[in-house]
């Protein structure tokens, strides 16, 4: 209710307006307000904790049976039951609500790809970097998701896109045993570009982008990311084949790494690099379906997004997966640089399987 509209129809002084975001709450005397937030529901849950185990602590001073180091040791093990067991009726909790978030957006992926009338979602925050647009969409510990505008230039879109066309094949994904195979999941041609790292003080294309791109990593997480045994820049490409293909090209909802909220296995991607070429006429949205964070795509932008948390060094928890979502008109041309931590020039990322062990490891468990 705005200010304007509020009305006094009793005659009674009414208190202060409490203002909360663009609302305006009227208390009128008489009224009693009971605010209850997640805060204070958990201030509530620890003093229903606390009278129990005092009571308990008291009665032992009481008896006298027990010294004063025993009876504190007793109220601490009394309090810290009752925090593991709120603990996990909390964790159930939110279990079940990520289950039932994810089993919408599951239900939306289709509904909301088929859409070309929804535009690229609203930004939380907006911010330069080295004279590019920067918009935030995600920014939490394991997950963050941005959208760079004129990341990549014509130029090097070209550069990249001549050195892959001799080398273009079958896109394939994690086949779950540590290999790779071609799956119904992501229909794209792909190509592997090498860097020429000794070619980037002479001006080279490709080598000046893959530059920008560990910049920009670096810019977002405090790892000091080098080139050094890194993934090939990846040059992927989406064909329309019109409405009624019935197999478009695409690719299924999927995370670059883990996505378990578990432990960073070392070696393995942690954050994704990805450009937009060539935009379809149809279709070729980048979709984030448990974030609600839906990319228009626009030509030479790109979408930066982290999986892991760097203090804690866990995973993310699913807000990262994605999807390319079907092409249906048009070609989608875009350049991936998948980013690893834990790999060097001893340590490459071709030394680690799909799994995130090295080869060398899992032959000597054989």
């Amino acid at each position: 209710m705005k200010a304007a509209d509020a009305s006094n129809s009793t005659g009674s002084t009414p208190k202060p307006m409490k203002w909360c975001s663009d609302q305006v709450v009227l208390v009128k005397e008489g009224i009693v307000v009971d605010h209850t937030d997640s805060r204070k529901i958990a201030q509530q849950s620890a003093s229903d904790l606390l009278p129990d185990c005092k009571e308990s602590a008291r009665k032992q001073l009481l008896n006298g049976g027990e010294n004063a180091e025993d009876i504190l040791d007793n109220l601490a093990d009394c309090v810290k039951l009752g925090i593991v067991k709120q603990i996990e009726s909390a964790n159930e909790e939110i279990a079940f609500q990520a289950r039932v978030r994810k089993n919408m957006a599951g239900l939306l992926e289709n509904y909301t790809c088929a859409d070309e009338g929804l535009n690229t979602t609203e930004p939380r925050d907006e911010y330069e970097w080295e004279g590019r647009e920067v918009k935030v969409m995600i920014d939490r510990p394991a997950s963050k998701i941005h959208l760079v505008e004129n990341f990549i230039t014509e130029e090097e879109c070209m550069a990249v896109e001549e050195a892959a066309e001799p080398l273009l094949d079958d896109a394939t994904v994690a086949d779950g045993r540590g290999g790779y195979h071609l799956s119904d999941s992501r229909k794209a041609k792909q190509a592997g570009i090498k860097v020429h790292w000794e070619k980037e003080a002479d001006g080279d294309l490709i080598a000046a982008l893959s530059r920008r791109v560990y910049n920009y990593v670096n810019h977002v997480l405090p790892f000091n990311i080098q080139h050094n045994g890194q993934q090939d820049l990846m040059s992927i490409q989406y064909f329309g084949r019109g409405p009624d293909d019935e197999q478009p090209d695409r690719f299924k909802p999927h995370c670059d790494g883990d996505c378990n909220g578990l432990d960073f296995k070392p070696g393995n991607r942690m954050a994704t690099m990805v450009m937009y070429c060539k935009i379809p006429e149809v279709g070729g949205a980048t979709n984030f379906r448990n974030s609600g964070v839906h990319v228009k795509p626009t030509k030479y932008a790109a979408v930066f997004f982290g999986y892991i948390d760097p203090v804690t060094m866990k995973m993310d928890d699913g807000f990262t997966e994605h999807s390319g979502c079907p092409v249906i008109e048009g070609e989608k041309k875009i350049v991936t640089q998948w980013v690893r931590l834990g790999v060097d020039d001893e340590n490459p990322w071709n030394s680690f399987n799909t799994l995130g062990v090295k080869y060398s490891d899992a032959e000597n468990q054989l």
